[in-house]
């Protein structure tokens, strides 16, 4: 068969997706139950002559993994929820800088020190706004180990081709769970390059002027250009400014260059939709239970379907109304109090008639909880 094939944990799969995506320089704090991706690596990249460092705390790795983006280098880091929560004026800061960064999240039940070693989903909200300010973010999910693989290369690829942050929302019954990997070959799934200034040295370089289609390209920090980066709104050199007419347009295009790509930056998995009168919508571990609700109850005359999304931010509204467009019931599973579901309620048009499969208590979520909503809106037994 081809391809080399391991049987590893989900943080595993990770690590192998990012050494496959070119990644060279981590710099991360151990927290459970992320800290096999930081194990891994610790051991992976300097037998490649790549670098590994653990920081001192969350902070000080975001902001390690920051600097070394801009001296040329692939880079990531690896936390969960206390972690994450630590990180974002350094997200925020990489959304305004546009520096290419992937910051993986095992997921785990909170708020504060929750359930460190239980699954949960409750962080989807604050990929999207943990950070203060007008922004926009790309956050990417997967339900199983070869997926893990394939986002994990794709959260580096958007990194590289929209100069951002991208967020990597992976959760406890994934990361800890074992099963199969088949590692793809070289060149089996594209990995997208820095894209480079042309600009010679001595040139004046504007590292914040767009190409024609909207892609920076970028210096590496301390080669042969000098030019300024800041947290506050810049011009196109990189320095400082309140110029209302720049301000303004700076903003729009850090929401632009993400919001108006969305078909380009949304992935997502599709099952038995065409002739679905109830769609389940899921992510994450939580859709593995969802697959098999519909798997088992098809053969019973169920028309079920199920959408898996795997890309959770830019949120797909357009994708979600047309696949949902003849359901007559819609139930969301995940694994919190509700956060997806309230996008999906704006993205279709009878939000009443979408409901939430759920469990907030570190438990993974089973079959029969799916099955128990189907119950209800059924007004049958399934």
């Amino acid at each position: 068969m081809k391809g080399n094939i391991k049987f590893i944990q989900g943080n595993e799969a990770c690590v192998e997706g990012a050494l496959y995506a070119g990644l060279n320089f981590f710099a991360g704090y151990p927290i459970t139950p992320s800290s096999e991706i930081a194990e891994n690596l610790a051991f992976r990249l300097p037998q490649q002559g790549n670098k590994f460092i653990q920081m001192e705390d969350e902070i000080s790795s975001i902001c390690a993994i920051i600097g070394a983006s801009l001296t040329g280098s692939k880079v990531m880091t690896a936390t969960s929820g206390p972690g994450f929560s630590l990180m974002q004026e350094g997200i925020g800061y990489a959304v305004m800088a546009e520096i290419p960064c992937v910051i993986v999240n095992v997921m785990r039940g909170g708020p504060s020190t929750g359930l460190p070693t239980a699954g949960g989903q409750g962080d989807v909200m604050q990929a999207r706004w943990g950070t203060h300010g007008d922004h926009s973010i790309i956050a990417m999910t997967a339900s199983n180990h070869q997926d893990v693989f394939k986002m994990t290369v794709e959260a580096f690829n958007l990194a590289e081709t929209y100069r951002t942050p991208v967020i990597l929302l992976l959760d406890e019954v994934i990361g800890h769970m074992r099963e199969r990997l088949e590692l793809p070959e070289p060149g089996d799934i594209p990995v997208v390059q820095r894209l480079r200034t042309s600009v010679p040295g001595g040139v004046d370089y504007h590292p914040y002027l767009p190409r024609e289609d909207g892609r920076l390209p970028m210096s590496d920090f301390g080669s042969v250009h000098r030019y300024n980066v800041t947290g506050l709104y810049h011009d196109m050199w990189g320095f400082p400014t309140s110029n209302p007419e720049i301000v303004h347009g700076l903003i729009r295009h850090l929401m632009d260059k993400i919001e108006n790509n969305v078909d380009n930056i949304v992935r997502y998995k599709e099952l038995y939709l065409n002739d679905a009168d109830i769609v389940l919508i899921s992510y994450g571990s939580s859709a593995r239970s969802a697959r098999h609700v519909v798997e088992s109850l098809r053969p019973r005359g169920i028309r079920l379907g199920m959408l898996e999304l795997q890309t959770l931010w830019p949120f797909p509204y357009e994708m979600v109304k047309e696949k949902c467009k003849n359901a007559r019931h819609i139930v969301v599973v995940e694994m919190n109090v509700g956060q997806v579901i309230r996008m999906v309620k704006r993205a279709v048009d009878a939000p009443d008639r979408v409901v939430l499969a759920n469990r907030i208590d570190g438990m993974f979520i089973s079959d029969k909880d799916i099955k128990d909503i189907l119950r209800v809106i059924q007004g049958k037994g399934v």
